[in-house]
């Protein structure tokens, strides 16, 4: 089934068109089309549906259109249209979507042109504009859907552009005129076809042509708009007068320029910071009204400093206050926009970052960097420069940014170092207590030069290390996030309450009555102001027994309940809509408080809030893991030996490689995920060398066991194609692809299923061959014959080289021992041909899981079978932590999951084990 939004919406099958019913769903399929893999929200489906003010019935009626939809498309498993958290999801591939493919070949088409490759990338930019048949949802768009075909179309035109960029580069001028002519005659006010169209007139010899189309701009602009033909198309119109004819522009931007990585990884971020605001209900209607001001701790540089005036002109003490309507603002306000948030815990400072963050990206001033939000916690200022830091997150969590094949060398470096982004820091406090002074001197070196930087702090943990060294950000405002108002508090609380409904009316009555109470103390913060609504959505519950003060006697006791009371409500069972039966799975709150309070306690074991699915092995003891990652490929081995020798062998087979592997994970650290995905293009020289890589090992294992000349050829073959196809796993082509838990998870199995069909193919035909075909020629023999010094050194070294790859520290030594134990192992007995085939398909077995298993995703499918035996997690770990994002549990930062907030992860740490609350 393939969609097509690049014209009148249309759908085909292979019975041909299918027609739908009428244009509300049109418009409901339309909204999730063009938001492809996303979960679109209920509000946005029904601003798109109606162009005036929605009917009381809205979301009943967009329930009806999507089971209408499944019904016309035939999708009566729910696997197309998915409902998925607070709205719906359109799972299609890049194949079915014509949106897609065209976004698919323009980014073909720009990674071509970086490298030089012009014409290959003007065939790929044409395959994609052939994909359009008019208007973006001609005849559909209007009211919301009109921005964004306005926006698809905009993208179609800006391709184009590009395409006659680069055939003007190739001297096709004659080629792009008419085509030129049609666009400027439908954009009569748009400069940059026109500039195109004066190019290629001028180099086809119309002169004259050329000076009229500028002349038409303009006029067109004068009339119109009232200004003039911008600078650039001024000094063309005079170089086209001198008969200069090499215009400005005609060159494409050369590779590695980080002018797109600039513009793509701003994308990129609004996308990301979009979806987690719209996940943490940030515009729903609005957060807890947040408050700022001047902060009066004596942490801060004076007035003069801040705002780069000579000292003694205007007042010593920098004067800001606002709210999340202005942020944006009165950050560009301040000259070297260095801002410090201070605020107690939940007072919203990791949403008044993501605000800031999307709202510098909305509206970007000219020139301005990209802003990129970060966590704090992994950074050590002992061991690793800002910068560096800096460098390396931008590369994990953007993962195109280390295609240098687009982007250049280095280009996280690059975009750092040249001053391209701003730092948006959240945490501070969040890293180790005896770090934060040397973080503060550490960020106060690192922008000294007047950079721009934006960290969030608690206010007690700066002031402390601010006092305790004396090193403060020497040019930033500090502000300091105020506690929420009586009256905001109760406006928030009570937004959803129905007509006549009276149960909140006791709470409100005692925060007017006692503004300085225990209650309104503990509901000061955004954090707890959202907990109690969250903890008494349901109409059964009482929010007047917060008032209660023998039952809650000081502040900290009603944080408390508040947090105890969160996840029951989040996870309370309600039923599911129809279209979601039998889709969604309902968790018992008691395994959901256990099996959250469970990665509580190992992340605060840990120091850390970022929950890692590949380091969820160390909440195992190590030995444990030792024996669930190291015996199973020792039982293969041993059953090798067995099939290949007698017991004796088998033995020291599996008990050499069990203890390798056993000693391997239990004291070595394997590898993160890889960030890779499919490839195919420019690899060629890449190919050939690891090839060549592959084939000399392969040469030197067959001349170490005295292999035929012939079979030593096909084992070199074999290894070089077996090395030389990791090639194809490469970094993403571009920014785009923003890092998340399960994209990395995908990602890191697709290398570790490479990796381990390699290996257990190369080295399974290399021990059978060995096994078959190794001559019996003299060697140095000790043990009355039974152990070949020659063949051990050359599978100690393998096996070495193989456990370097496990783990380097001391999977290379406890390896090395074990492969030269096993190599020097003299087999008197040839076996028939039919245990050969089974003992080499044994080994290489066993090779392919030892490297499948020193993998995270291979680690990690263990380790999830031995937490769920054990009740501590579900055996769909994932699937639970989604979940968990989904309700506004957990909240998604690049690859990690966190605790929407510290102070629930230390609630719930604090949960004995033994019993629930």
């Amino acid at each position: 089934m393939d969609f097509c939004v690049l014209g009148p919406l249309e759908i085909w099958t292979a019975r041909g068109r299918l027609t739908l019913p009428g244009t509300r769903h049109q418009r409901v399929l339309a909204t999730l089309l063009l938001s492809p893999g996303v979960v679109v929200p209920m509000a946005r489906l029904i601003e798109s549906t109606w162009d005036d003010e929605p009917p009381a019935t809205a979301t009943k009626q967009v329930q009806n259109c999507v089971s209408a939809l499944r019904d016309r498309l035939g999708d009566t498993e729910q696997q197309l249209i998915v409902t998925d958290g607070p709205g719906y999801r359109l799972v299609v591939t890049d194949e079915q979507l014509d949106l897609l493919r065209f976004t698919k070949h323009v980014a073909e088409a720009r990674r071509l042109a970086g490298r030089g490759a012009l014409r290959e990338a003007v065939r790929e930019i044409r395959t994609a504009l052939k994909l359009w048949r008019g208007p973006a949802l001609d005849g559909l768009a209007s009211g919301v859907l009109a921005g964004r075909a306005a926006r698809l179309d905009e993208q179609r035109l800006d391709a184009f552009e590009s395409c006659v960029d680069w055939q003007l580069a190739l001297g096709q001028h004659r080629e792009v005129i008419d085509e030129l002519a049609e666009i400027v005659a439908e954009n009569p006010l748009r400069e940059r076809p026109h500039a195109q169209l004066m190019v290629a007139l001028d180099r086809a010899g119309r002169q004259a042509d050329a000076l009229k189309v500028f002349g038409q701009l303009r006029v067109g602009l004068a009339e119109e708009l009232g200004i003039d033909p911008s600078a650039d198309v001024c000094e063309l119109h005079e170089r086209i007068l001198r008969g200069e004819n090499r215009p400005q522009r005609a060159q494409p931007a050369p590779a590695g320029d980080l002018d797109r990585a600039t513009e793509e990884l701003a994308a990129a971020i609004t996308r990301q910071w979009t979806v987690e605001a719209e996940m943490r209900s940030l515009h729903r209607p609005r957060p807890v009204p947040l408050r700022w001001s001047s902060t009066e701790r004596e942490v801060a540089a004076v007035a003069s400093a801040v705002l780069g005036n000579r000292p003694g002109d205007g007042p010593e003490r920098l004067v800001l206050s606002g709210d999340l309507t202005d942020v944006v603002a009165k950050f560009r306000q301040v000259p070297s926009r260095q801002l410090v948030v201070l605020g107690e815990p939940g007072a919203g400072k990791s949403v008044l970052a993501i605000l800031l963050t999307l709202g510098l990206l909305a509206d970007p001033a000219p020139g301005e960097p990209v802003p990129v939000l970060l966590t704090l916690a992994s950074w050590n200022p002992h061991h690793e420069h800002l910068d560096a830091w800096l460098a390396r997150r931008l590369v994990e969590e953007y993962p195109g940014l280390a295609n240098t094949a687009v982007y250049g060398e280095d280009a996280g470096l690059r975009l750092v170092l040249e001053g391209r982004i701003i730092p948006v820091l959240d945490g501070l406090d969040e890293t180790p207590p005896g770090l934060h002074t040397a973080a503060i001197d550490a960020l106060d070196q690192a922008v000294g030069s007047g950079r721009p930087l934006v960290v969030t702090c608690r206010g007690a943990d700066y002031e402390l290390a601010v006092r305790a060294a004396g090193s403060f950000l020497t040019r930033a405002a500090v502000v300091e996030i105020e506690p929420v108002e009586i009256e905001d508090a109760v406006e928030f609380l009570t937004a959803r309450r129905r007509p006549g409904e009276t149960r909140w009316q006791p709470l409100v009555e005692r925060l007017r009555r006692e503004p300085t109470g225990v209650l309104a103390q503990a509901l000061r913060t955004p954090l707890m102001v959202d907990l109690a609504r969250t903890a008494y959505a349901n109409p059964a519950t009482d929010p007047g027994e917060l008032c209660d003060t023998a039952r809650f006697p000081d502040r900290a006791a009603i944080e408390r309940h508040l947090l105890d009371a969160y996840l029951p409500s989040v996870y309370a069972r309600r039923p599911s809509p129809p279209a979601r039966r039998g889709r969604t799975r309902d968790y018992d709150p008691e395994h959901v408080e256990r099996w959250l309070s469970f990665l509580a306690r190992q992340l605060e074991r840990e120091h850390t809030r970022d929950l890692a699915w590949w380091r969820l092995d160390r909440a195992v003891p190590r030995f444990a893991v030792g024996l669930y990652l190291g015996l199973p490929p020792a039982l293969l081995f041993a059953l090798t030996g067995l099939l290949a020798a007698n017991p004796v062998t088998a033995a020291v087979y599996g008990i050499s490689f069990g203890l390798a592997g056993v000693i391997t994970h239990s004291v070595g650290r394997r590898p993160g995920p890889q960030r890779v995905e499919a490839t195919f293009t420019g690899i060629a020289g890449r190919f050939a060398r690891r090839f060549a890589a592959g084939a000399a090992a392969g040469a030197c294992l067959g001349f170490g066991w005295s292999l035929p000349a012939g079979v030593i050829g096909l084992v070199a073959v074999v290894f070089g194609l077996a090395v030389g196809v990791h090639v194809w796993l490469g970094t993403p082509l571009d920014v785009n692809r923003v890092s998340s838990p399960g994209t990395v998870l995908r990602q890191d199995r697709a290398a570790a299923l490479s990796f381990t069909l390699a290996f257990t193919v190369s080295l399974g035909l290399f021990y059978g061959l060995a096994l078959r075909l190794t001559q019996d020629e003299p060697t140095i023999q000790i043990l009355d014959g039974r152990f070949d010094v020659v063949l051990s050194l050359a599978g100690g070294v393998a096996a070495a080289l193989l456990g370097r790859y496990f783990a380097p520290k001391p999977g290379t030594v406890v390896y090395g021992i074990a492969g030269a134990l096993i190599g020097g192992q003299v087999i008197t007995i040839t076996p028939g041909v039919e245990h050969t085939v089974l003992a080499g398909g044994l080994f290489g077995l066993g090779v392919g899981l030892s490297v499948c298993l020193s993998r995270a995703w291979g680690a990690f499918g263990c380790t999830r079978l031995w937490l769920a035996a054990r009740g501590q997690l579900p055996f769909r770990i994932m699937a639970f932590l989604d979940d968990a994002h989904r309700r506004g549990v957990l909240r998604q930062v690049g690859a990690v999951y966190q605790f929407r907030h510290a102070r629930l992860q230390e609630r719930l740490a604090a949960v004995s084990p033994a019993s629930p609350r």
